[in-house]
C-alpha cells in the first residue's frame, strides 16, 4: 500500500511581543526558522515549506537552500497561514496529509515529527498531535500548560483519542496528567474544513484552537512522546536554545 503524500508546513511571522523578530534570531549559526526547517527535513516525511508572513523570513530560508511561501501577513492564526500556503503550493491536491510544525522548536527531535502521523495511520483520526506525561508538579496547575484528556487505545500502546483540551488541571482524580505538544498532522480534508469554520464557543472560552475541531465533530488522535521540546518564546528561552546547540552537534 502506497502511503499518502505528506507535506510539512512551518508557519512563521516576525511579530512577537515577547521576542521581536523571533524567526530570524540566530541559533547555532543560522536563523531559528532555518534550524526548525532542518529538523523537519531530517524527519524525512515529505517536502518542507516555510509559510511566512514577511519576505525577510523567506529570504533567510531560501539563502540556506529551503523553500518558502509568502502568505497574507494579516492572517489570524498558523492554521490559516498553512492553509493559504497549501493552496498556493498544491492546488491540485497532491498532498493528502499536512503537518503543521511550529517555527519556534529548533531543538525538536525529528522523531516527534514522524510520531504525529501515527494517529492518522493507526487510529484513523482526522488530526494527530502529541503529548507527554507531566512530571513537574508545578505544570499541573499552570494555565499556560495545555492538558489533553486522552482515552488510551488498548490495541495501540502509546496512542489515544483526545476527548478535550483545557488549561485547567484535567482530568480530576488519581492518574497521569498530560502536557500537550502543539504539533499537528491533518488529513487534507480535515484541514480544509477546519480552516473555514468560525471560532467555536469552547475555543473562545479556553483560547485553544484545537477545540474548534472537536466541537465540529473532527477526531484528534494523540501519540505519547517522552519529552517536551523547548519552545523559544522569550529571551531566556533563546539563550537556553543557544546553549543546547553549543553543547551538541545540531
Amino acid at each position: 500500500m502506497v502511503e499518502p503524500a505528506t507535506i510539512v508546513l512551518i508557519p512563521a511571522r516576525l511579530s512577537s511581543q515577547r521576542l521581536p523578530n523571533k524567526p530570524l534570531a540566530e541559533i547555532g549559526g543560522a536563523p531559528m526558522i532555518v534550524q526548525v526547517w532542518r529538523r523537519a527535513c531530517e524527519a524525512q516525511v515529505g517536502p518542507v515549506v516555510v509559510a511566512c508572513a514577511e519576505p525577510e523570513i523567506a529570504a533567510a530560508v531560501e539563502a540556506h537552500g529551503g523553500e518558502a511561501a509568502l502568505t497574507d501577513p494579516d492572517l489570524p492564526s498558523g492554521t490559516d497561514r498553512i492553509f493559504q500556503a497549501l493552496r498556493q503550493i498544491d492546488p491540485g491536491g497532491r498532498f493528502a496529509r499536512v503537518i503543521n510544525l511550529q517555527g519556534d522548536l529548533p531543538t525538536l527531535d525529528p522523531a516527534a515529527i514522524r510520531a504525529v502521523l501515527a494517529p492518522l495511520d493507526r487510529l484513523g483520526t482526522d488530526l494527530g498531535t502529541l503529548a507527554t506525561e507531566i512530571q513537574d508538579p508545578d505544570e499541573r496547575d499552570d494555565p499556560n500548560v495545555v492538558k489533553p484528556v486522552i482515552a488510551r487505545d488498548p490495541e495501540h500502546p502509546g496512542l489515544g483519542r483526545a476527548l478535550y483540551f483545557s488549561r485547567a488541571t484535567v482530568p480530576s482524580g488519581e492518574g497521569p496528567i498530560f502536557h500537550h505538544v502543539g504539533i499537528y498532522a491533518y488529513r487534507r480534508a480535515a484541514l480544509e474544513r477546519l480552516a473555514v469554520l468560525p471560532p467555536s464557543p469552547l475555543e473562545l472560552r479556553e483560547r485553544l484552537e484545537q477545540l474548534r475541531a472537536l466541537e465540529n465533530g473532527l477526531t484528534i488522535g494523540v501519540a505519547l512522546v517522552d519529552t517536551i521540546p523547548l519552545g523559544v518564546d522569550t529571551p531566556k528561552d533563546l539563550e537556553r536554545a543557544r546553549a543546547l546547540f553549543a553543547g551538541s552537534a545540531c
